[in-house]
């Protein structure tokens, strides 16, 4: 068996593959670098699998906390580790877009699926999952709810601060003045799929698009950077886990001597 660990600053997700490069199980805990998160998915994993730690060929970790894991075999940025991932579930992708808790991800590939550009947004929450939860807290709904919320929003309001504290602010505002819920909500929306598509679009956008991360969850916001890109997304199947399976695809190679 191979596995693929993925550590990122707010969660932590487990893929293994079998020796055939089926998907045996795929986990994902909402802990990150700094905590037991990265055991909690290795745990959850070992036990879905009935699988012992001995089993493992190979193992490789990707994401922020990835030279944290002592476990593992090899080291490769998450860049690399998405780009193979998502080429593997879906080869004709050009394009992944991809919408973390902490961070926002960009990557053009080439017809071959090697990284050809990317611009990563990794030092300030506007454009990522965080902003959307703080939105989603000021708006008194959950993150799941705000996407139908948003999408029931027929007018959707500005909200022009990159800073998110300035943009909770602005939103307050916005709820004081009477503006209904569904409106703010889609304008809360449509501020990162703005900012997200201006990322995407600095590294040059080439259909097919994957988009990637919890963010891909949400239909609101997957159908917003779409129009904001100019082209429909592909949200791929368990888009948390794609970094982990690439890089468990990564540990298949090395363990198959590719």
């Amino acid at each position: 068996m191979f596995l693929g660990i993925d550590i990122g600053s707010s969660s932590s997700k487990v893929v293994i593959l079998s020796p055939q490069r089926e998907i045996v199980t795929a986990q994902v805990v909402n802990l990150g670098t700094g905590t037991r998160g990265a055991a909690q998915a290795l745990e959850l994993a070992y036990t879905a699998a009935k699988l012992q730690p001995e089993a493992i060929r190979r193992t490789v970790a990707t994401g922020y906390g990835r030279m944290t894991f002592s476990g593992a075999d090899k080291q490769i940025t998450e860049i690399s580790c998405h780009a193979k991932g998502a080429r593997f579930l879906a080869p004709g992708l050009r394009t992944i877009i991809d919408v973390g808790g902490q961070d926002t991800k960009a990557i053009r590939l080439s017809p071959t699926g090697l990284v050809d550009n990317f611009v990563m947004n990794d030092k300030c929450a506007a454009g990522t999952g965080r902003f959307l939860e703080v939105m989603s807290r000021v708006l008194g709904c959950t993150l799941e709810e705000l996407s139908g919320l948003a999408e029931a929003g027929t007018e959707p309001v500005s909200i022009s601060n990159l800073c998110t504290v300035f943009a909770e602010s602005e939103v307050i505002s916005h709820l004081a003045a009477g503006v209904p819920l569904e409106n703010v909500a889609a304008g809360a929306i449509r501020s990162v799929a703005l900012r997200v598509g201006g990322m995407a679009q600095r590294v040059g956008v080439e259909p097919e698009v994957g988009m990637t991360g919890g963010g891909a969850l949400n239909a609101a916001l997957v159908e917003a950077i779409g129009e904001a890109v100019g082209c429909p997304l592909r949200p791929l199947p368990q888009p948390q886990t794609i970094g982990a399976l690439g890089a468990a695809l990564f540990a298949w190679e090395m363990g198959r001597g590719a």
